[in-house]
């Protein structure tokens, strides 16, 4: 006859729960695994077959009552841990986005926003295009299994322990300051077109004023607007790629601790 301890239980479930709950953390935030399109049982079922895999590899787990206070400060920390890591990937895609939504806002499309089940926010045509593209781009560079990677790696790089190395927030601050100056330079070229239009229109207007601004302009400007993103989308393909590859770098350097880093 089979027989279980209460030991024994309360070990198999330490050794399942803890990792899988920064699994978990980075799936509902690192982009492609948390496009709400994806129902969630599927990331359920992808976290624990991932923890299914990881677990054999990473070294012993600190053995603390699940419901004590010890347990509870490691499952906290091992959240913090895989937000970090998912987030280091997700400013990418906050930046492209902020890009669309610039020039969008510029071109006039403001008037057609609509909602967003992903951001919970009101967007553009333009910007969910261009964070499409850059999905397909990630794919297209194995970022999905480089997400795996970072995962697996950070259990050896920060294993879970009550003292052990944690994430830096001003590497995660200053990664985050990124989003503007990436999402301007992809946008720069499109803002820099509309911005010489408005200007000849205005120009126009004053030189005729009996002209209609906003029957003429708004066409203008739209077409205006297309056309130069038509064309500046091979351009903008090299600094997608250039500021994944940092992102993925950001993403493996959250999960190397400093001292280790210098060592």
């Amino acid at each position: 006859m089979i027989t279980f301890s209460s030991e024994f239980l309360q070990t198999w479930v330490i050794s399942m729960l803890w990792p899988l709950t920064r699994i978990l953390a980075v799936i509902a935030i690192v982009p492609i695994f948390s496009h709400t399109t994806i129902p969630n049982r599927v990331r359920l079922g992808l976290g624990i077959m991932l923890t299914i895999i990881i677990v054999p590899t990473i070294p012993p787990i600190p053995q603390f009552e699940v419901f004590s206070f010890d347990g509870l400060l490691i499952l906290i920390q091992q959240m913090i841990i895989g937000f970090a890591i998912g987030f280091s990937m997700r400013m990418v895609f906050s930046a492209v986005d902020l890009a669309g939504q610039m020039i969008g806002m510029t071109m006039g499309l403001g008037f057609a926003q609509f909602f967003d089940p992903q951001t919970n926010g009101q967007s553009t045509a333009l910007n969910q295009l261009l964070v499409l593209l850059a999905m397909l781009i990630f794919l297209s560079l194995d970022g999905h299994l480089i997400i795996v990677t970072a995962m697996a790696n950070s259990f050896i790089t920060m294993p879970i322990a009550l003292h052990g190395p944690g994430v830096d927030p001003m590497q995660i601050a200053q990664w985050g300051s990124t989003i503007f100056s990436a999402g301007l330079m992809l946008a720069l070229p499109a803002v820099c077109a509309l911005l010489i239009t408005n200007m000849a229109l205005g120009i126009l207007t004053r030189t005729a004023p009996q002209l209609n601004l906003f029957g003429i302009g708004f066409p203008i400007t739209l077409s205006m607007g297309f056309l130069v993103v038509a064309l500046s989308l091979t351009s903008m393909l090299q600094p997608i790629i250039k500021f994944i590859e940092q992102g993925t770098d950001n993403m493996m350097q959250v999960a190397i601790p400093k001292n280790i880093e210098n060592k």
